[in-house]
C-alpha cells in the first residue's frame, strides 16, 4: 500500500535508525503524527554483528533495524520516508524541513537522530576493516577478540584509558601512537607493569581479507600480526541542519542536550550517537525512548 504523505506533522524525526525508530515508537503509541526521514546510511553498515544489547546479542545490525522499522510502522500515525533532509528553517508554529527529492514538510517539533560520520585515516585498508576488526568500543566488540593479538591506535589519555579496559580481555596488547608517545611517568609505569608495548612508528597499511585484519605494516617496512585494532577516530555531525537552526555543539563535537535530550533551541531534541560518546545500539535506543516521551509530554502540556 502506497503511503500518502502529509505536508504537516506533529513531529519530524530526521534519522531512521535505532534512536530515531525508538523515539517514533513512543510517539506512535501516543497517537502522534510522525514523519521519519532517513537517508539509508547508518554508521555501522559494515559491522557484522551487534553486541551488548540484551535480547539482540550477536544479531546483525540491519536485522535489528529492519525489525524495529516493521514494528514502528505498525502504528498508523507514523510514516517513513526514504529521502535525505537537506535543510531546515524555523516556521510559524514550528519548523520546516526540505529534502533532497524536493519535498517540504512542516512540524511542531524536531528530533535529530542523525548520528555521526567517522573521518577515516589515510591508511590503506583501514576503511575496509572499520567496524569489523578496526573497532571503537571494548563493550561492543572486545569479547569477540578476547585473548587475541590486539592493538590500540591512539595516544595519550585516550589510549591509556582504552588500554586499561582491553587489558582485561587480552594479554597481547600493543599501543600504536602514530608518533611520539604522550604518556606521563605514572602511565608509562602502569603500561610497563602490564607488558603493554608502545610503538611510535606510524602505521601505513592494514593487510586484511574482506575486513578481517591479518597484519599492520609500519612506515619503516616492519609489520605486526594482529587480529583487532581499537581506533578512536575524529568525526563530523552527519547533518548540519541542527546548527542551521541554532543548536550548539559541545567541546567534543556532539549536539548539546540536557538530561532529557533537549537542545538549547525550543522544540528541538536529539538522540543517539550525535549527542554522546556512548556509541552503542542500546544507548541509541534508550535515548530515543526518552526523547519520544519528552516530546509527547511537551505537546501534551501545550495542548491540554
Amino acid at each position: 500500500m502506497k503511503i500518502q504523505f502529509k505536508t504537516t506533522y506533529e513531529v519530524i524525526i530526521i534519522g531512521g535508525s535505532y534512536s530515531g525508530l525508538s523515539a517514533a515508537m513512543a510517539l506512535g503509541r501516543s497517537l502522534r503524527s510522525v514523519l521519519i526521514i532517513d537517508g539509508g546510511n547508518p554508521c555501522n553498515k559494515q559491522t557484522p554483528h551487534s553486541h551488548n544489547f540484551i535480547t539482540h546479542d550477536g544479531e546483525k545490525p540491519h536485522v535489528i533495524a529492519q525489525k524495529a522499522k516493521e514494528q514502528v510502522l505498525n502504528y498508523d500515525t507514523v510514516h517513513f520516508l526514504e529521502d535525505f533532509a537537506l535543510s531546515g528553517k524555523k516556521a510559524e508554529n514550528g519548523f520546516e524541513i526540505s529534502t533532497k527529492s524536493g519535498k517540504t514538510f512542516k512540524a511542531r517539533k524536531l528530533i535529530f537522530a542523525t548520528g555521526i560520520k567517522d573521518v577515516m585515516p589515510d591508511i590503506e585498508g583501514f576503511s575496509a576493516c572499520w567496524g569489523i576488526t578496526a573497532i571503537h568500543c571494548p563493550y561492543c566488540h572486545g569479547y569477540e577478540f578476547k585473548s587475541d593479538k590486539t592493538a590500540i591506535m591512539a595516544n595519550g589519555e585516550h589510549a591509556f584509558h582504552i588500554a586499561s579496559l582491553v587489558n582485561n580481555l587480552t594479554d597481547d596488547l600493543t599501543i600504536l601512537t602514530q608518533g611520539t608517545p604522550d604518556f606521563d611517568e605514572n602511565q608509562r609505569a602502569k603500561l610497563k607493569k602490564h607488558d603493554i608495548n608502545i610503538i611510535e612508528t606510524p602505521v601505513t597499511k592494514f593487510e586484511h581479507q574482506d575486513g578481517s585484519l591479518e597484519k599492520v605494516i609500519l612506515e619503516d617496512g616492519t609489520s605486526l600480526t594482529l587480529k583487532a585494532v581499537y581506533a578512536g577516530l575524529p568525526f563530523e555531525q552527519h547533518s548540519d541542519i541542527p546548527q542551521q537552526l541554532g543548536c550548539s555543539l559541545t567541546e567534543t563535537g556532539h549536539l548539546k542536550v540536557d538530561l532529557f535530550q533537549k537542545t538549547e533551541v525550543p522544540g528541538i531534541y536529539a538522540c543517539g550517537d550525535n549527542t554522546s560518546r556512548m556509541r552503542s545500539v542500546a544507548y541509541a535506543v534508550s535515548t530515543g525512548n526518552i526523547v519520544g516521551a519528552m516530546v509527547n509530554n511537551e505537546l501534551t502540556q501545550e495542548d491540554f
